[in-house]
């Protein structure tokens, strides 16, 4: 690779550099945030399952400082490009920071990012739609032990942007147990 070939790969973020040509099918506001960074923020929902399920659900959103009574909490979202990756900071209301690094592996189609937030990284391939993607689970990790699929949580995830809104879902469930967790919401920038 010559050196200006070289230093225009540097240039570009982790997420072209990983989707290569590909990166051209997201749309140009999910371009930009995974290009620039930047900081989203607005409203999300939170559901938990049923029966043990929802137990669960209340126990990991009362771990994250997140009322389980109020079905409705803000969101700030910070996304910025730290050495390998993406680092993402979230903040619900005005509780703790939770921090994910997003680290790619490979390149698109067949690689994946690899998720991580304390104990827990999840290998994420990705499938593009409509200018978004969904994640797609490939495997979980807790403390670097891989997790057994008919143990593991499962993340059913993604995002898209509609008029000016950044719009996620997530959705988390456990095997023989079911949903645990779900949250979607409509993001925009702010400044």
């Amino acid at each position: 690779m010559s050196a200006e070939a070289a230093a225009s790969s540097a240039a570009l973020s982790a997420a072209e550099r990983w989707f290569g040509d590909a990166f051209a099918r997201l749309h140009p506001r999910l371009q930009a945030l995974h290009r620039e960074g930047g900081r989203l923020s607005g409203p999300v929902a939170f559901e938990t399952g049923r029966g043990l399920g929802g137990l669960l659900g209340r126990f990991v959103l009362r771990r994250l400082g997140i009322d389980p009574a109020k079905r409705t909490h803000m969101l700030i979202v910070d996304i910025s490009h730290v050495a390998d990756g993406l680092r993402w900071s979230r903040r619900f209301d005005d509780g703790p920071e939770v921090v994910s690094l997003f680290r790619p592996v490979g390149h698109w189609p067949d690689g994946h990012w690899c998720e991580s937030s304390g104990a827990l990284a999840l290998e994420l391939g990705v499938d593009p739609v409509d200018g978004g993607w969904r994640w797609r689970q490939r495997a979980c990790r807790w403390r670097g032990m891989t997790v057994p699929a008919w143990l593991a949580p499962h993340v059913d995830a993604g995002k898209r942007v509609d008029g000016d809104a950044y719009r996620f879902d997530v959705a988390v469930r456990l095997p023989l147990i079911g949903r645990v967790l779900a949250w979607d919401g409509a993001l925009r920038m702010a400044s």
